[in-house]
């Protein structure tokens, strides 16, 4: 699939039954024609990235902070659905290491895994396959709940540049 974002966010979103047991790792693909040269995951004000895969998960709101209740009240009226208690986002930056975790400034329930970083993978498809549970742990300290949703992402609306970028199919795997 084919995305353009232009100073815009490109994205889709697919919500996820859970049913037949947790889903403990994903299969993706993408390819990025160009990186956002102004963009800065650390900044939140720059916090671009041409290509994400965004993971949402369900989890024990009893255990927001104060602040992150609040925002998630704020999403539920804005748009009649509830603030996921925790989202990881596989992203591609422009020079942070890979394995680097992306705290997000606006709420702590929002953690960016850089798994591309550089122009070396640039014009070409690349293939991951990650551990879901893994990732999650390292990112957040704990085990994840519930997957409830799964989105593509190309986003540019805060450097205000343009991407191109392809995905390929995203595969869900689930524990036996």
């Amino acid at each position: 699939m084919a995305v353009q974002s232009d100073a815009a966010i490109s994205a889709m979103r697919k919500v996820v039954q859970t049913h037949s047991g947790p889903v403990t790792g994903i299969r993706f693909s993408w390819k990025l024609s160009a990186l956002l040269e102004q963009a800065d995951l650390q900044d939140s004000a720059r916090s671009d990235s041409p290509v994400r895969i965004v993971l949402t998960f369900d989890g024990d709101r009893s255990r927001l902070s104060a602040k992150d209740a609040m925002l998630s009240e704020l999403a539920r009226s804005l748009t009649g659905e509830e603030m996921p208690y925790a989202t990881l986002m596989y992203v591609w930056s422009n020079e942070l290491p890979v394995g680097t975790v992306v705290h997000s400034r606006r709420t702590d329930r929002i953690r960016k895994m850089v798994i591309e970083s550089g122009p070396a993978g640039l014009n070409r498809w690349l293939d991951y396959e990650r551990d879901i549970e893994a990732d999650f742990m390292r990112a957040f300290g704990e085990l994840p709940s519930r997957l409830t949703g799964v989105a593509i992402m190309t986003d540019t609306d805060n450097t205000g540049g343009s991407a191109r970028a392809w995905y390929g199919p995203v595969a869900l795997r689930r524990s036996p």
